[in-house]
Parts: structure tokens; C-alpha cells; sequence
């Protein structure tokens, strides 16, 4: 069972960039889309980006591209969300997430492991 931990969020003021890392344990990435979601309190969880494990596409949400940047590291056990300019709306708690399947998955329902989340706030 693939366990996935948040870690790198935090305070920061707008402008400013932070890097959320989700590191595996019993298992790995390897055939695994990764994502990352986004929540804040009374909203339904949102999409922010993901990597597609059979080509290594990226997507993104309208309201970070060019901002955000997905990647996942060669040993396969970690990924990473690079988030730059920060704006006081991308305060939210960020959850990481895996699906077994291999192509662009952007709906929540069709991933299969979560983390419990690391929080980001931007203030202005």
C-alpha cells in the first residue's frame, strides 16, 4: 500500500515561491500519475497539476500555469510541485496524490492514494 507524505508549506507573503515535495513510502511512484490538489474549507478539492506516468505529460489548471511547475525526481519515490508567484488566492491546503492509471487523470475520484495534506498561505 503506497503511503504518501506532504512536506515544504508554509507562510509566505505574495510574490514569493515556495516548493511542495510528496515522498512515498511502501512503494513508489513508478506507473503511478502523480497530482496535486488543492482545498480550502466549504470548497470541493481542485485540481492543480499533474504527470502523466506513460508519456510524462503535463496539465495544469487555468489558474497556475506559468506559475506552477509538476516534476518527479529519477529515483521515482518523490515529486514535486515548484510554485512561484505566489498570489494570496493560492492559499489552500495541498494534497499530493497517486492513480494506477498511467495516463492524464485530473478527476480526484480516479486517484487511489492520498497524502493528508500541507498547508500554504500567502498573505498580501
Amino acid at each position: 500500500q503506497l503511503q504518501l507524505v506532504e512536506s515544504g508549506g508554509g507562510l509566505v507573503q505574495a510574490g514569493d515561491s515556495l516548493r511542495l515535495s510528496c515522498t512515498a513510502s511502501g512503494g513508489t511512484f513508478h506507473d503511478n500519475s502523480v497530482a496535486w490538489f488543492r482545498q480550502v474549507p466549504g470548497r470541493e478539492r481542485e485540481f492543480v497539476a499533474t504527470v502523466a506516468w506513460v508519456d510524462g505529460t503535463t496539465t495544469y489548471a487555468d489558474s497556475v500555469k506559468g506559475r506552477f511547475t509538476i516534476s518527479r525526481d529519477s529515483t521515482e519515490s518523490t515529486h514535486y510541485l515548484q510554485m512561484n508567484s505566489l498570489e494570496p488566492e493560492d492559499t489552500a491546503v495541498y494534497y499530493c496524490a497517486a492513480s494506477r492509471l498511467q495516463f492524464r487523470v485530473i478527476s480526484p475520484s480516479q486517484y487511489h492514494y492520498w497524502g493528508r495534506g500541507t498547508q500554504v498561505t500567502v498573505s498580501t
